[in-house]
Formats: C-alpha cells, sequence, structure tokens
C-alpha cells in the first residue's frame, strides 16, 4: 500500500513499567510524533514521553474572558441604556449585582467552549472515522494492554526502523495502521434530511411523552395527582360549591380560649384585670409594639396626631379623662374587638403583647399628666 496512506505503526506491551520504558526510549531514538495508548492513567507517563504543557488551557482562558465580558456588557447596556428600572433608589449601573451572573457566564462558557475547541480541533470535527478505531491494537489498550504507536508525519519515521525499536523494546502484535478511507456525506441528500427529520421527531415525541405522560402514571405519579383541592377552586361535593371550608361554628383551636367578649360593647368588660407585672421588661416590650401597630394612628405618644397625612380619621387621644379612666380591661377588649374605624387587632398582636402595650399606654399617659406628688422627691 502508499506509504503515504500510512498513518502510524504501533505495538502492544504487557506492563505499565515496560510501556514507560518504550515511551522513554521513543524520546532518546529522536521520535516527537508519537502517542501512547493505556487502559488507565500511569502516572509519570508525560514525563517519560516529554510532553509539553497543553494550549488548551489558553483557549479556555480566552473563552472563559469573552463570556465574562460579554455578560457584564450585556447587563450593563440593559440596565443602563436600553431597559433603565428605579430599584430602591440604586443607581442603574450596580455591578455588585452583575457579578454572580458573570461568574456563571464564564464558567458556563468556558467549559462549552473548551469541549467544543477540543472537538473541532484536536478531534478534526466532523471527522469522526479516526484509524485506530476497531483495530486489534484499540481494542486490546481499551482492556489491558498498552500500547505506542509512531506517526507517520514524524521526521524520522521509517517503517523498518520503527519495527526494529518496538521490538527491542519488547513490543508484541506490532501492526501497521492506514488511513480511512474518506467517504463524502452529501448533508443535502435526501435520504439524509429524511433521516434527521425522522430522527428529530422521534426524539421530540419520546422526550414528551416521557416527561408530560409516562412520569405521572400509575403508581409512579411523583405527587402530580393528589387527592386536594386547590385554593379558592370549585368542589362539587358541597351545596355551595366552595372548596374552601370555613371552620364549624364554635370550633375552638387546641391550647386556644376563645375571647369571650367579642362582638360585644366594651360596657360589659367588667372584670378584666392585666395578668402581666409593670416591669420594665414587659414596658419595653409595650412599647415596641405600641410603635409597631399603635402608632401610625395614635401617633407616638398616643396624642392622636396620625402619622398617615389624613388618609384615616384621627383617632381620639388616649390621653382623655375617658380613656384613663378605662380599665385595663377596656382597652384590651377595644384592642382585640376593634372600635369605630379601628379594626381588631387580635390576629396581629399577640394576648400578652395587647397587655404589655396597656401597661406602656399607662406610662404615657402618666408621663403627660402627671400629678404633683410624681415630682417630688423621695427622702
Amino acid at each position: 500500500m502508499d506509504a503515504k496512506k500510512i498513518y502510524s505503526i504501533g505495538g502492544l506491551f504487557d506492563t505499565p513499567d515496560s510501556i514507560t520504558h518504550a515511551a522513554e526510549a521513543a524520546v532518546k531514538e529522536g521520535y516527537t510524533k508519537f502517542d501512547v495508548n493505556t487502559p488507565y492513567p500511569v502516572h509519570g507517563m508525560e514525563r517519560a514521553m516529554k510532553l509539553k504543557p497543553s494550549l488548551i488551557g489558553y483557549a479556555t482562558l480566552f473563552i472563559g474572558l469573552s463570556g465574562a465580558a460579554f455578560a457584564f456588557l450585556f447587563m450593563y447596556w440593559v440596565s443602563v441604556m436600553d431597559y433603565p428600572l428605579i430599584i430602591g433608589g440604586k443607581p442603574f449601573f450596580s455591578w455588585p449585582a452583575f457579578v454572580p451572573i458573570t461568574f456563571e457566564v464564564t464558567v458556563l462558557s468556558a467549559a462549552v467552549g473548551t469541549v467544543a475547541v477540543l472537538i473541532a480541533l484536536f478531534f478534526k470535527f466532523p471527522n469522526n472515522a479516526h484509524p485506530l478505531h476497531d483495530t486489534n491494537y484499540m481494542k486490546n489498550v481499551s482492556s489491558d494492554k498498552f500500547g505506542l504507536n509512531v506517526a507517520v508525519i514524524d521526521p524520522l519515521f521509517d517503517e523498518n526502523k520503527i519495527r526494529e525499536f518496538l521490538s527491542r523494546e519488547g513490543a508484541h502484535d506490532i501492526e501497521v495502521f492506514y488511513e480511512p478511507e474518506k467517504k463524502p456525506v452529501n448533508v443535502f441528500d435526501k435520504r439524509f434530511l429524511g433521516l434527521l427529520v425522522v430522527v428529530a421527531i422521534v426524539t421530540a415525541g419520546v422526550t414528551y411523552f416521557t416527561l408530560n405522560k409516562l412520569i405521572y402514571m400509575q403508581p409512579f405519579t411523583w405527587m402530580g395527582v393528589q387527592d386536594r383541592l386547590s385554593a379558592q377552586s370549585q368542589n362539587v361535593m358541597f351545596d355551595d360549591g366552595f372548596g374552601m371550608r370555613t371552620p364549624v361554628e364554635g370550633t375552638v383551636a387546641r391550647g386556644f380560649t376563645p375571647y369571650e367578649f367579642k362582638g360585644q360593647p366594651d360596657s360589659v368588660v367588667k372584670n378584666m384585670s392585666n395578668p402581666l407585672p409593670f416591669t420594665k421588661e414587659v414596658i419595653e416590650k409595650g412599647k415596641s409594639r405600641f410603635d409597631t401597630y399603635c402608632s401610625p394612628c395614635h401617633g407616638y405618644y398616643g396624642k392622636g396626631d396620625s402619622r398617615l397625612n389624613g388618609q384615616f380619621p384621627n383617632p381620639p387621644t388616649l390621653h382623655s379623662d375617658k380613656v384613663r379612666n378605662w380599665s385595663d380591661g377596656n382597652i384590651y377588649h377595644v384592642i382585640t374587638n376593634g372600635q369605630n374605624v379601628m379594626p381588631s387587632y387580635a390576629k396581629q398582636i399577640s394576648r400578652d403583647d395587647r397587655w404589655a402595650i396597656i401597661h406602656y399606654i399607662r406610662v404615657l399617659q402618666r408621663s403627660l399628666n402627671a400629678k404633683d406628688t410624681d415630682l417630688e422627691t423621695k427622702k
């Protein structure tokens, strides 16, 4: 066969040590275009072959930096030029928010780009017929043997000398590998295009069936089918058709005592007393809850000076004679039950916090309605 069609000459070795020594001998002989094939990584082989650092790292660096620049500039263009949004008063070019996406695009583009470079340049895609494929040599080095082959493009290539070299180093099953016959593929051939269409349709159909039908079939429904009702959905089991049911009248949650004066006027409250002690900790908690829930309408000092700028009717002051003469139970009743335009705060404020607020209201009342005796210095 014509020497131009020869790809390489190779042989098999039985042990990792023998293939390592053969690689070192190939370097001493002056061969530069040879390769070693092993069924698993052999440590130290790169030193034995005198391999130079791969250039693929530079390709990865270039692609990664390109992806980072694209992501960062694209987000800048969108946020500043194309569709600027005011979010919490932040500047349009808020670069710390761009960092996570820039990092992700950098890693993704570098990884995918590296694989593409390997396939396109190193493996010479679309060429998928390597001369070593389907050879006895490749079947052995993929199992339990070790192989070394010298390519025809090596400047010192000589078939007889290479055979002698491999035999001297202990190789067996020495074989000549030839370039496969290239068969051009017409990508516009009707049969090829038809095959692509059939593959696309079958792939789409199988994917749709698997992801939308198969995984939801009994008994493995992946909790996609449950005996439940979605919020505000219709329920044919009940005459009113509502799926969301109200609790049965009189139902009481475990460990919960309902408020016995719910819906009644404050005049019925007579014997309720504040169960919390009048301590600094309780007053501080009451102040915190008062400032959160009560001050928007009543003001920080309970004077009825609403901070809502007239959006709601201003409530009466908490320093009137009526409120100061109220019992703690009366104030608790108003907070729990609501009064006039004031709604109930029973769902927003816990029971103990309501009583703590009342203690703080008493402090406010005492501070703005102090008696002469409060100013006397105790001896």
